[in-house]
């Protein structure tokens, strides 16, 4: 928020941003001083906050606000002065006092008066309790608290935040909407990519300078050679000019490489050090998303009985926003899960010879470009007995096979919807949703939990993620002639199985990993493409898996690793089938990066349904003619998707950026089907379409109109100047789109 912003602001408004950040120092504070009542930087910490929020509600006029913390400030300056030693029922009241205050910092100005009026008696209660507690008697009827597990509203929208005595620091923090740095970040990412494209071409550059030099060479050798022969002045003055004009290119492409190779390095560097300085925009410290949870362990805790403190590890760890906002749930919910299931009472930890007070362990870092997040407790762990049990009698399995199934296998029931161990509800859990909530965010975010167990010693949740949703490291494979990319987190192995090795089991092909069978199939079916031939006697085998499945997924290659800046699709083709987002390579060419639980679920489709074909060896269908399909379409995204879809059907697919290139190629090539869109540049769709129709030589070659326009007048439109068909983008799918194509011309292989 700029100084500008800041002076546009009311006073209430400035207010509650002071309240926000004084109220987040008292939480912390007290939650330190209960268990160090002696801590003087904390005691100093709180009686400042409660003075700042004292002078700052008088002047916006909030009496109530005044009252409360000038109480509580007395209590601080008391402890400090030794008068007082804080316990955890002074802990308990003022607590219960910073959520009164949370209340009052977020009322109208309008209502200021209910504080005098109605509400007044909550004033005079807590004062009454604060009193109480600090003269040692008997405390009034205790104030209403949150539910367990429950956090106080908050005053107002997240934003940064920051002490009144710091408020240089705010001048210099600038308000930008989530909208507008996505949008930053994309054109940051695509000058990353668009910096890389110099690479190649200098590498050019640098194979025509070894070529002249080899010319240059080739040029003295010839030069000998008629030295030795009968002298020719004409023929030497030619060669000594020629020779003279080779250096010359010589001097001038050396210098034009070196100037190329600097600029590249700039170039290169620049766009990096502007992606890096816009990501950063975007990343948050971990402590922030987690602020709220120590207070919210300590209730908890304290309302089933237990003692227990949270522990926060590398709180300073920097964490994409997006990311931080959706572990909010998922972190509570594990939270509340190892107070309410791991941690034990305290006279149960006493006797099984552990302190009286639990520790939950929260711990964020960085490893191998991946943010990691540790949930971990001290409690008594999870008994594998009583998983099997809860398993069998909910019939998710029998009993036979759960007494197979290994530790791993069994953790993974825990994230079912619907599954607890619990045999009754509570405020806190016993319907079997948390764990669902945290595995389908780890779905969303492409990342991946693991599970571990130590009975007696606790269990511990961990969570691997991307540093940001914005870019995902990927493998990047070879699949019918296209490149696709594969998140890593969910690439188990790459390998060259021997067609030896694969065995066929009741109909389907598998091949044995880390001692158990894995099915086998074909990525190129599975994307739609056509029949699986592959050439060679070893398959390039890519093994990909989530927790429910795996499977081997025959590729033509692998291409690689890539770090790419991911492209969301078009919102108005839905979802895309097998598909998550794009992204640009290198080359400036595009690459489908693929949905992988998307594509298992289409694989399990295919073996239920008993359509999953058998790798064979190539029988050289590739050698027999395939119809050509042009596509003419302005919008790069809709281009390449249509010419995959073609493509994987078998059909040979040439492409035109516009109308006026689609003229020119159908004129000068052969085709069966020409695709079009209605709005292109140069010569939009309908033109080109009437051009054909009018052509002697082209009147009887199909023509299908695929545009987002589906009123009927543009329907008419097209058909009226010879469409045989007309398909509008908002409705079709894949399998409209073949199927229109094959009713126009047939399939793929003539």
């Amino acid at each position: 928020m700029s100084a500008r912003d800041l002076s546009q602001m009311s006073m209430l408004e400035l207010f509650r941003l002071d309240a926000e950040g004084q109220i987040q120092a008292l939480v912390g504070g007290l939650l330190k001083l209960e268990r160090n009542a002696g801590a003087a930087d904390q005691l100093e910490v709180c009686m400042r906050a409660a003075h700042s929020l004292k002078g700052a509600a008088r002047i916006v006029g909030l009496d109530a606000g005044v009252k409360v913390t000038h109480a509580m400030e007395d209590c601080f300056v008391a402890a400090q002065l030794g008068v007082v030693t804080l316990r955890q029922a002074h802990i308990d009241v003022l607590l219960r006092g910073v959520d009164l205050l949370s209340r009052i910092a977020a009322t109208a100005e309008a209502d200021f008066s209910l504080w005098t009026g109605e509400k007044q008696a909550e004033i005079t209660e807590f004062l009454a309790v604060l009193a109480a507690a600090m003269t040692g008697g008997e405390a009034a009827e205790p104030m209403a608290t949150p539910v367990a597990g429950e956090r106080a509203a908050p005053l107002a929208e997240p934003r940064p935040i920051a002490a009144a005595d710091d408020r240089e620091n705010v001048e210099r923090v600038l308000r930008v909407s989530a909208e507008n740095l996505n949008r930053l970040l994309g054109l940051a990412g695509e000058s990353l990519v668009e910096s890389r494209w110099l690479k190649p071409f200098a590498e050019a550059m640098l194979r025509l300078k070894r070529l002249h030099d080899k010319t240059a060479k080739s040029l003295d050798e010839l030069r000998a050679t008629l030295a030795q022969a009968a002298p020719n002045s004409q023929a030497e003055a030619a060669l000594e000019d020629t020779r003279r004009r080779v250096h010359e290119c010589h001097r001038l492409l050396s210098q034009r490489l070196v100037d190329i190779e600097m600029f590249d390095g700039r170039s290169t560097d620049l766009a990096h050090r502007l992606y890096d300085a816009v990501l950063a925009c975007r990343m948050r410290p971990f402590a922030d998303g987690v602020r709220a949870f120590p207070r919210m362990v300590r209730t908890l805790g304290r309302s089933l009985g237990k003692q227990v403190r949270l522990e926060i590890v590398g709180d300073g760890t920097q964490v994409d926003r997006e990311i931080l906002q959706k572990l909010d749930a998922p972190l509570g919910h594990l939270l509340r899960n190892a107070i309410d299931h791991g941690i034990e009472f305290p006279d149960q930890r006493l006797a099984a010879g552990k302190p009286a007070e639990g520790v939950v362990r929260l711990e964020a870092h960085h490893s191998s470009g991946l943010l990691q997040i540790t949930a971990a407790d001290d409690g008594r762990g999870i008994d594998l007995d009583d998983l099997r049990a809860a398993i069998v009698e909910r019939k998710l399995t029998s009993a036979e096979i759960a007494q197979k199934l290994s530790e791993a296998e069994l953790f993974e029931f825990l994230f079912l919807p619907g599954f607890s161990k619990k045999g009754s509800v509570t405020e806190i859990s016993g319907r079997g949703v948390g764990l669902d909530v945290v595995h389908n965010m780890i779905k969303q975010v492409r990342g991946t939990i693991r599970v571990s167990s130590q009975p007696g010693k606790g269990a511990c949740f961990q969570l691997q993620l991307p540093l940001t949703l914005s870019v995902v490291r990927t493998l990047l494979v070879e699949i019918g002639c296209e490149p696709y990319a594969f998140p890593l987190a969910h690439a188990v192995r790459t390998m060259k199985l021997p067609r030896d090795k694969v065995e066929v089991l009741e109909g389907r092909q598998h091949f044995s990993f880390d001692g158990r069978s894995v099915g086998l199939v074909s990525a190129q079916q599975v994307l739609g493409g056509r029949e699986p031939n592959v050439v060679g006697e070893d398959l390039p085998v890519l093994i990909v898996g989530n927790s429910g499945s795996t499977y081997g997924l025959i590729v033509d290659r692998f291409l690689g690793e890539r770090e790419l800046v991911v492209q969301p699709l078009d919102a108005r083709f839905g979802k895309i089938k097998d598909i998550a987002s794009g992204a640009l390579m290198e080359d400036g060419l595009p690459v489908l990066i693929v949905d992988v639980e998307d594509m298992l679920h289409s694989v399990e489709k295919l073996v239920s349904a008993g359509h999953l074909s058998k790798v064979g060896r190539s029988a050289g269908d590739g050698d027999r003619a395939r119809k050509r399909v042009l596509v003419a379409e302005d919008s790069l995204t809709v281009r390449e998707l249509e010419r995959k879809l073609l493509d994987h059907a078998g059909y040979e697919v040439e492409v035109a950026v516009d109308g006026m290139d689609g003229w020119n190629m159908v004129r000068t090539g052969r085709f069966d089907l020409v695709v079009t869109d209605i709005d292109m540049p140069r010569m939009d769709g309908i033109e080109l379409v009437t051009l054909i129709k009018k052509d002697p030589n082209l009147n009887s070659l199909p023509v299908m109109i695929v545009s987002y326009k589906d009123r009927e007048e543009d329907r008419r439109r097209g058909l009226e100047a010879g469409a045989d068909y007309y398909l509008t983008k908002t409705g079709f799918h894949d399998e409209t789109l073949l199927q229109a194509v094959v009713d126009l011309i047939g399939k793929a292989i003539a």
